[in-house]
């Protein structure tokens, strides 16, 4: 706590709200006060340094804005933790079958090195166009007719990436954006990292419930993200009348940015509807490839609005910042390879074989999920928290991931798993569910679909 004996250089000074933020900045800064350490109570320390409570006040919101700390109500204002983040992808050791990974199945891949033979690669130099030309080409006869108005393409390294750099571009600390609950784990990090605050929108099969969004906007939302089709963890995808229910939702928010994040895009079975409607200001559609080309390839496509896309290539447009024009080279070697095309449409359709064929043995034990879900994931929910369950389950051989890290606040909980269905083959499916259900069984688990 705060009330131990300092040294004179740990005093906290200054008489206005500025002076005060940089001197405990400046004592962050040295290694002075650590992440997690308490600063004084506001009373106390406008006391102690002869100042107006409301100038302490101010300072420590001056701090809050900047991500120097953190407020957490009675607990009061301590500096800023470094937030301990989930990824995607988790390891299995001995013989455990690992349905908590999220990655896609090998066998479906193209081979990265039958595309690096057939490239005549030249490495550029400063001041080439940020985008190689055949490769933006690719991108515009790709994008063009689901996005239906004119866009300018901007890449990235990856998804991930690209929502990242569209939050920061538009958004400041503090400002909240809408999401889908339960929610892609690389995101609840972006926002986290970020001092973002999040306003989680429930999901349903056909995806975000347009009551729901209508709500968080209205709440003060600037920003929503949103998968159109194979929501990560629950494989949900949007049908057309919900796309029509969104967009009309998202009409009557001009101000919103709206966040179209397609990662599964070539190998997804259902169609894309678009949930952005054509009037909006600001969006933007990004598509990547490294749930079909390989996890390795950090490349991803944005097709945005002149003035979205400007605040990207302010950032990634030029200069050393660019995407390497051999990634994007080898990028489009692959998806202009003949035997692509045939290997993406196997995965597409042995993906959904995958999570229906779990969905059905599961939907037999009475664990009742998403019946036609979309991806590489299915989402069992329960009526009580799965600790337990996922130990067990563990302890017979089957890897799960828990729900709670897909929750959008931090240290609450989610009584659900999720699955990785993307490489299960023969009897698995039904093995699994066994499984499953024997030990749910036992802990008077109940599904809570």
């Amino acid at each position: 706590m705060y009330d131990r004996v300092m040294e004179p250089s740990l005093v906290i000074s200054g008489s206005t709200a500025a002076e005060i933020a940089g001197r405990v900045r400046n004592l962050v800064a040295a290694g002075e006060l650590s992440p997690g350490e308490s600063l004084p109570p506001i009373r106390e320390l406008a006391q102690t340094i002869g100042v107006n409570r409301n100038t302490v006040a101010a300072a420590y919101r001056l701090l809050v804005a900047a991500g120097t700390a953190e407020t957490s109500g009675r607990s009061g204002t301590a500096i800023t933790r470094v937030p301990t983040l989930d990824g995607e992808g988790m390891r299995s050791t001995g013989n455990l079958i690992n349905l908590a990974s999220g990655n896609p199945d090998p066998a479906f891949l193209p081979d990265a090195r039958r595309a690096l033979r057939r490239l005549e690669y030249r490495s550029p130099l400063y001041g080439t166009p940020a985008i190689d030309e055949d490769l933006a080409g690719w991108a515009d006869r790709s994008l063009r007719s689901d996005v239906g108005a004119e866009f300018r393409l901007v890449l990235a390294s990856g998804a991930v990436d690209a929502v990242e750099r569209l939050l920061t571009a538009h958004l400041t600390r503090g400002d909240v954006v809408a999401v889908e609950d339960p929610c892609f784990i690389s995101s609840i990090g972006t926002l986290r990292l970020n001092g973002f605050q999040t306003s989680p929108v429930p999901v349903d099969d056909a995806g975000m419930l347009p009551d729901e969004l209508d709500r968080a906007i209205r709440g003060g939302a600037r920003a929503v993200i949103l998968t159109p089709r194979a929501h990560n963890p629950t494989g949900a995808s949007l049908t057309s009348t919900r796309a029509g229910e969104l967009r009309a939702v998202i009409d009557r928010h001009p101000h919103l940015l709206v966040i179209e994040d397609d990662h599964l895009s070539a190998v997804s079975s259902s169609p894309y509807h678009r949930a952005t409607p054509p009037a909006a200001n600001r969006w933007a559609l990004i598509r990547s490839v490294s749930k079909f080309l390989g996890p390795d390839l950090r490349l991803a496509f944005i097709a945005a609005d002149t003035t979205t896309a400007a605040g990207l290539e302010a950032r990634l447009g030029s200069g050393p910042t660019w995407i390497s024009h051999l990634l994007q080279q080898l990028t489009l070697s692959m998806l202009t390879d003949p035997t692509t095309a045939g290997l993406l449409e196997t995965a597409k359709r042995a993906y959904a074989e995958r999570a229906r064929s779990l969905a059905a043995a599961l939907a037999e034990h009475g664990i009742i999920t998403n019946p036609t879900p979309d991806g590489l994931n299915i989402w069992a929910e329960f009526d009580q928290p799965v600790q337990q369950l996922v130990a067990d389950l563990a302890e017979t051989g089957w890897l799960v991931r828990p729900g709670d890290p897909f929750a959008t606040e931090n240290g609450r909980h989610r009584n659900a798993i999720r699955v990785t269905t993307a490489a299960m083959n023969g009897s698995e499916p039904d093995e699994f569910a066994t499984v499953l259900a024997d030990h749910a069984r036992k802990l008077d688990l109940r599904s809570a679909r």
